[in-house]
């Protein structure tokens, strides 16, 4: 089993940066491909992105336009998610994702653990 803890949300106003931290105890992270997701208020949960097992191969959502960059530390079994240049619009609870892939897969859905989120507020 997997447990997940986000970390680093906050309020933040626009144009700032976060980094949001995800730490992962139990299970084999090297053998998790990583993700990233966030729901806004009254919104479905959305795909923001994903890193591969190694950290070596990374996706994105498009929307992001370049703003936000997952990485990832294996020796600490933590992913993280620097997001820069933030609006309003990124306001949402952030959520971290893994699920057990091989190599280089990046999926953007049907991962099978979840964090429990972290608030991120972004204020005009």
């Amino acid at each position: 089993q997997v447990q997940l803890v986000e970390s680093g949300g906050g309020l933040v106003q626009a144009g700032g940066s976060l980094r949001l931290s995800c730490a992962a105890t139990g299970g084999m992270f090297s053998r998790l491909s990583m993700g990233w997701f966030r729901r806004a208020p009254g919104k479905e949960r959305e795909f923001v992105a994903a890193v591969s097992r190694s950290g070596r191969s990374t996706e994105y959502a498009d929307s992001l336009e370049g703003r936000f960059t997952i990485s990832r530390d294996n020796d600490r079994k933590t992913v993280y998610l620097q997001m820069n240049s933030l609006k309003p619009e990124d306001t949402a609870v952030y959520y971290c994702a893994a699920k057990y892939t091989i190599m280089t897969v990046l999926p953007t859905s049907g991962y099978d653990y979840w964090g429990q989120g972290t608030q991120v507020t972004v204020s005009s």
